[in-house]
C-alpha cells in the first residue's frame, strides 16, 4: 500500500510537471504567453478535466508560495529610499484607484439584483488585482523597473495591504447576537494590535539580525546553507506575517525591503528564483484547476456577463483613475488591460465571507468561477491589445519639441548610451542639448532631472532646431544601426564643424560608419571587452605592466584589422584575430 501511496503521489508530480512543459512552450510558440499555458494546463489535468486531481485547494495553498517568493525578489529590486519615494503613488494612487473601483463594481453586483453586502464583498475581491498574473506579464516584457510599471507595482502592494482591512471588515459584517458585539470589538483590537507587534519584530529582525546572520553563513562557505537561510528567511517572514493576521506576500515583501541594500542581494535573488519560478508556475496550474466547469455550465449566463461587466467596468475605471492622475493615454490604456482582472487575494476574501454568512456558497462558487475566468482572459486581452488596438499618436503631454536651442555638444537619442555618455560632458561644464523621438523615454528621463527634448534627428530642420550648426559635436547613440548611419550622413552635411561620434553596433556597422564620414565611432561591446580581458590576462597571473602591454597588443591588432576590412570587406583581416587553435595558412585554406 506505501508503494502504491508513493507511485500515486509520484504520478501526481509527474503530471504537474508534464502539463507545464508540454503547454507552457506551446503557448508561448504560438504568442499566447506563459501564464495562459500553465492556467489551461492546469484545467486540463484538474479535477474537472482529467481529473488527476482533486484538490485544487491544497495545490494552490502551497503554490501561494510562489506569489511569496515573487514578491521578495520585488522587495529586493525596492531600496528603502526609492520605496519611500513611492509612498504618494502607493497611498495616493492605489488608495484613489481601490475607492472609485470598489464603489463602480458594487453598484454592478446592485444591478445584478444582489444585496448591498454580497455586492461589496464581491466588489471589493474584484478589485484586488493578481500581483502574480501582473508582474509575470510586466516580466516577460521588461516593464517592472520602468516608471509605469514601478506605478502598477506600487498600486498591487497598496492593494495586498488593502486585504486585511477588509477580511476585519468581513468580521464586522458578520451576522452576530447583540451579546457578541463587544466581545468581537475587543477581538478586533487584539487583532491589530498583534499585527503591529509582528511588523515590528519583523523590521528589527531585518536591521539588526539578518546581515550579521549572512555574514556567518558566507564565512562558512556552505553553499547550500545559504540557499537554505534565503528560504528560512522568505518562509519564515511569511509564517509572521500570517500569524499576525497579514498578507504573508506583504511580510515577504518586507523582509526583501529590509535586505535590498544588503552586499547578500544578488546571492539571495539567485538563491530563491529556482524556487520562485516552479512554484508561481504550480500557483498558476492551481488556478487553473480551481476553475469548476459545472459551476459555469449552470450558471454559465450569470457567469460570462459578470465577466464581461466586471472587466469592462474596472478597465474603464484604472483608465480614468490614470488619466486624472495625469498618466499619458497609452500608459493609461495598457494599465487598464492589465489590471482588469480579479486575483488571487479574491479567494481569501471569499473564503472568509463564507464562513462568516456574509454570502453563500452559490455566490462563493460563481464569484470564484467570475475571477478565474478574468485571470485565465488577461493574457488574451495583452495580446489583442499589443496586436490589435489602434496605435495611438504618442501623447505630448509633458513633453516639448526642441527648438532654437544652441549647445557646445547634441546627443540624439537618450537611452543608455546616451545617458552614460552625457555625463563626461556635464562634468565638463560644457552645454548640453539632448533629443530623442520616444515620448516615453522623455518622459522617464525627466524623473531623473533631465531635459530631453522631442526630435527626430534623422531631419535636418530639426538638426538645426537643435543647435547641431554651432554645436563642437554631435553625439548619435541610437540603437537603430541603419537611422544612427542615416543620422551620421546628414549631420555631417548639415553640421561639418562638428565632429560626429556614433555609436556602432558591431564591426561591420563601423565600417559602414567609416564610409559615411564619422570623425569617431565605438563599438558598443568593444570596450567593456577589452576590460573584461585585461582582467583575464591578471587573473592568470600577469603584471599589470604586463596586461597593459598586451591589451595594447590586441588593441593594435584590432585597428589593422578594421583598417584592411575598410579597404578589402569584412573578412579581410581575419589573419590578425587570434585563436585557440593552430592557425592555418590563410593562403591555402
Amino acid at each position: 500500500m506505501a508503494m502504491e501511496g508513493g507511485a500515486g503521489s509520484l504520478m501526481q508530480v509527474v503530471s504537474l510537471l508534464g502539463a507545464a512543459v508540454v503547454a507552457v512552450p506551446l503557448f508561448k510558440r504560438i504568442g499566447l504567453g506563459a501564464v495562459l499555458g500553465y492556467l489551461v494546463a492546469g484545467l486540463a489535468i484538474g479535477p474537472f478535466g482529467a481529473g488527476l486531481f482533486t484538490d485544487p485547494q491544497g495545490i494552490l495553498h502551497i503554490a501561494e508560495l510562489g506569489v511569496v517568493m515573487f514578491l521578495f525578489v520585488i522587495g529586493l529590486e525596492m531600496r528603502p529610499s526609492h520605496l519611500w519615494s513611492l509612498r504618494r503613488t502607493i497611498f495616493g494612487l492605489g488608495s484613489l484607484q481601490g475607492v472609485v473601483c470598489g464603489g463602480l463594481l458594487t453598484l454592478v453586483g446592485v444591478a445584478f439584483g444582489f444585496s448591498w453586502p454580497v455586492s461589496f464583498i464581491s466588489a471589493m475581491g474584484f478589485v484586488l488585482t493578481s500581483t502574480a498574473i501582473v508582474m509575470q506579464l510586466l516580466g516577460e516584457r521588461g516593464d517592472v523597473a520602468a516608471p509605469r510599471g514601478q506605478k502598477i507595482v506600487a498600486i498591487l502592494l497598496f492593494e495586498d495591504l488593502l486585504i486585511v482591512p477588509l477580511l476585519a471588515l468581513v468580521a464586522f459584517m458578520a451576522p452576530q447576537a447583540a451579546g457578541e458585539l463587544a466581545a468581537s470589538a475587543s477581538q478586533r483590537w487584539v487583532a491589530v494590535g498583534t499585527a503591529v507587534a509582528a511588523i515590528g519584530v519583523l523590521v528589527a529582525v531585518g536591521l539588526w539580525l539578518l546581515n550579521p546572520l549572512f555574514r556567518v553563513l558566507a564565512n562558512a562557505k556552505a553553499r547550500e546553507v545559504m540557499t537554505a537561510a534565503a528560504l528560512l528567511v522568505v518562509l519564515g517572514s511569511a509564517l509572521l506575517m500570517q500569524l499576525g493576521g497579514l498578507s504573508m506576500a506583504m511580510g515577504a515583501f518586507l523582509a526583501g525591503v529590509l535586505l535590498s541594500e544588503s552586499t547578500f542581494r544578488h546571492q539571495l535573488e539567485a538563491d530563491i528564483e529556482p524556487f520562485r519560478g516552479l512554484l508561481l508556475g504550480l500557483f498558476f496550474l492551481g488556478v487553473g484547476m480551481s476553475l469548476d466547469l459545472a459551476v459555469v455550465a449552470r450558471n454559465w449566463q450569470l457567469i460570462a456577463s459578470g465577466v464581461l461587466s466586471l472587466m469592462v467596468v474596472k478597465a474603464l475605471c484604472i483608465y480614468g483613475v490614470a488619466r486624472l492622475a495625469k498618466s499619458a493615454h497609452a500608459d493609461a490604456l495598457d494599465r487598464a488591460v492589465l489590471m482588469a482582472q480579479g486575483g488571487e487575494f479574491a479567494f481569501v476574501l471569499f473564503s472568509a465571507a463564507l464562513a462568516a454568512g456574509v454570502i453563500d456558497p452559490v455566490v462563493n462558487a460563481n464569484m470564484t468561477a467570475i475571477v478565474v475566468l478574468s485571470m485565465a482572459l488577461t493574457p488574451l486581452m495583452v495580446l489583442l491589445h499589443k496586436r490589435f488596438a489602434r496605435q495611438a499618436v504618442a501623447s505630448m503631454a509633458g513633453v516639448e519639441a526642441v527648438a532654437e536651442r544652441t549647445a557646445s555638444v547634441l546627443i540624439v537619442g537618450f537611452g543608455r548610451v546616451g545617458q552614460i555618455a552625457s555625463q563626461g560632458v556635464l562634468a565638463r561644464g560644457a552645454s548640453l542639448t539632448i533629443i530623442d523621438n520616444d515620448t516615453q523615454v522623455i518622459r522617464d528621463a525627466q524623473t531623473y532631472g533631465f531635459k530631453v527634448y522631442y526630435g527626430d534627428g534623422s531631419r535636418a530642420d530639426v538638426l538645426h532646431a537643435a543647435g547641431a550648426h554651432t554645436a563642437s559635436a554631435v553625439l548619435v547613440c541610437l540603437n537603430d544601426r541603419a537611422a544612427a548611419t542615416h543620422i551620421a550622413e546628414l549631420a555631417k552635411q548639415v553640421c561639418p564643424q562638428a565632429r560626429i561620434l556614433v555609436r556602432a553596433f558591431d564591426r561591420e556597422h563601423a565600417i559602414e560608419l567609416a564610409q559615411a564620414g564619422a570623425d569617431f565611432f565605438v563599438r558598443e561591446t568593444f570596450e567593456s571587452a577589452m576590460l573584461l580581458g585585461r582582467e583575464a590576462v591578471l587573473a592568470t597571473g600577469a603584471t599589470v605592466e604586463e596586461a597593459d602591454d598586451i591589451m595594447g597588443e590586441v588593441r593594435r591588432r584590432d585597428t589593422d584589422r578594421f583598417d584592411l576590412e575598410l579597404a578589402g570587406g569584412l573578412f579581410a583581416g581575419r589573419a590578425l584575430v587570434l585563436r585557440n587553435v593552430a592557425q592555418k595558412d590563410d593562403a591555402g585554406a
